[in-house]
């Protein structure tokens, strides 16, 4: 693989070669990223909010006596919705998650990095949250970077306390809600009770969990979407010249300069009308606030890179100088690099048509499964280490049954036997009433008299189970025989 050498790449290509967030000899180039205000900001500010609450709420609310999201990995125990999902619904969960993971596929590759923009929870915690928090102790991005190149004064010490203090209960609170998510906000809330100390083995794995929290987000920052996740990196790879993603129109745009004189005669002399600016000149202004708000430091105007997350904070802020300088809003917005240069768009692409057609397919797939998951789940096994037993009435075999029930209502079971005619079944002991989502776990022998049997060590045996008057299940199992 070459290596790009930076001294010899030209000014126009220089972002490719380097981060804006990394200084040429490779230390940390800090971002003030100023507070962008705007339809979009308001927008995602909103469903940042809906999010946040989902994800606060969600493993401390209870549907049906089952927390509404459970994902104890460790006990097997998954509730998404308040649908609980057992430990043989597996493929469910692993299904769902491949039709999650082929959702984002087709959404990059039809309208750009909207999960990272609007829906990740690094992207929303750290501008809903922590950056807002900045804002509030440290002030707007002037005065931090201000503070930040003098010494170290009364007034820089205690903001810097308090907001690194604030941060870290922040995030010691997210880390409390993520282990809700996977040991049950009621043993959460146990534990909590007795103490820190009398659960070390949860509490210190907590702290340390609140510790990358924290240096996320207080220091790592946007260094994270540009190095460490993944998705940036596959991103590429689904994008093309037809997905629609925050794009600059450099048709309109250029040749960029800065406002002028005679642009304020033109716009005078329009009177409230359209206008153009002085000769030459493209709409943009070559204000740089579209670099001032970006959170990664980007100039959106090179086109699209790496480092951009979607976040249409650039969109804002060049809406807003287009509003004042009186030309048409657009100059940054959704569309993609073959509408600007072609004037239309094109982005149902044949590979974005294959994608929809899998997506189509799987999605299909799992709504089938969902609506046909039986709402008791039933398993017959031999009993492990017996064998058959003379009995004077016949031959016997000892089982085990399990009874999974899926819904949040008891219900009332029978066992009988179809196959072969003649046989008893005897419940050892007998099956109980099944509480709503509950596992009932029971034993029970099957006795054939001889004069059935024979000499015959083939028998197929045949069990119906049954709630009320519907049959739930048709289960085969094996027979041993001493014939």
């Amino acid at each position: 693989m070459s290596v790009i050498d930076v001294d010899v790449v030209d000014d126009h290509e220089r972002f490719r070669a380097e981060l804006a967030s990394v200084r040429p000899d490779g230390r940390r180039k800090w971002i003030y990223a100023r507070k962008p205000e705007g339809r979009f900001t308001t927008a995602r500010t909103l469903v940042a909010v809906v999010l946040l609450a989902f994800l606060v709420l969600s493993p401390f609310l209870h549907v049906g006596g089952h927390q509404f999201m459970l994902l104890n990995v460790v006990r097997r125990e998954f509730v998404i919705l308040g649908y609980p999902f057992w430990p043989n619904d597996f493929y469910l969960i692993a299904l769902s998650f491949l039709a999650l993971l082929v959702s984002i596929v087709l959404f990059t590759a039809t309208v750009g990095r909207v999960w990272c923009g609007w829906l990740c929870p690094q992207t929303i915690f750290l501008e809903t949250i922590f950056r807002r928090l900045e804002w509030l102790i440290e002030g707007g991005p002037k005065e931090q970077a201000a503070r930040h190149a003098g010494p170290w004064t009364l007034d820089r010490t205690w903001r810097f306390v308090v907001k690194n203090l604030l941060f870290w209960v922040v995030s010691f609170g997210i880390a409390n809600v993520f282990l809700a998510y996977l040991i049950s906000s009621d043993t959460l809330l146990g534990y909590v009770n007795d103490g820190p100390f009398a659960h070390l083995d949860v509490f210190i794995p907590l702290v340390l969990f609140t510790s990358v929290f924290f240096l996320v987000f207080a220091r790592f920052r946007e260094q994270a979407c540009v190095i460490v996740c993944p998705y940036g990196r596959f991103m590429s790879a689904l994008v093309d010249e037809n997905t629609i993603a925050v794009t600059y129109d450099f048709t309109r745009g250029e040749q960029r300069s800065k406002w002028t004189k005679a642009d304020t005669d033109a716009k005078r002399t329009a009177a409230g009308g359209t206008f153009t600016r002085a000769s030459g000149h493209g709409d943009c202004v070559d204000c740089y606030q579209c670099v001032t708000v970006c959170p990664t430091g980007i100039d959106i105007r090179n086109g699209i890179q790496l480092e951009c997350v979607n976040c249409t904070a650039c969109i804002d802020a060049c809406d807003t100088v287009m509003d004042k300088v009186g030309l048409p809003r657009g100059l940054i917005r959704y569309t993609s690099k073959a509408a600007v240069e072609e004037g239309k768009t094109s982005w149902l692409s044949t590979r974005v048509k294959a994608y929809a057609v899998v997506w189509v397919v799987l999605m299909s797939v799992v709504i089938s499964l969902f609506v046909m998951r039986n709402d008791l789940d039933v398993l017959v096994l031999r009993q492990e280490g017996t064998t058959w037993v003379r009995t004077p009435t016949g031959t016997t075999n000892f089982y085990r049954l399990q009874i999974i029930n899926k819904t949040s209502e008891s219900r009332d079971v029978t066992v009988d036997i179809i196959e072969p005619k003649g046989a008893i079944i005897t419940m050892v002991p007998p099956l109980r009433s099944l509480e709503p989502h509950s596992i009932s776990r029971s034993r029970f022998l099957i006795t054939i008299p001889d004069s059935v049997v024979g000499r015959r060590s083939d028998l197929d045996i045949r069990l119906v189970v049954r709630s009320g008057t519907t049959t739930i299940s048709d289960v085969s199992t094996t027979w041993l025989t001493g014939q």
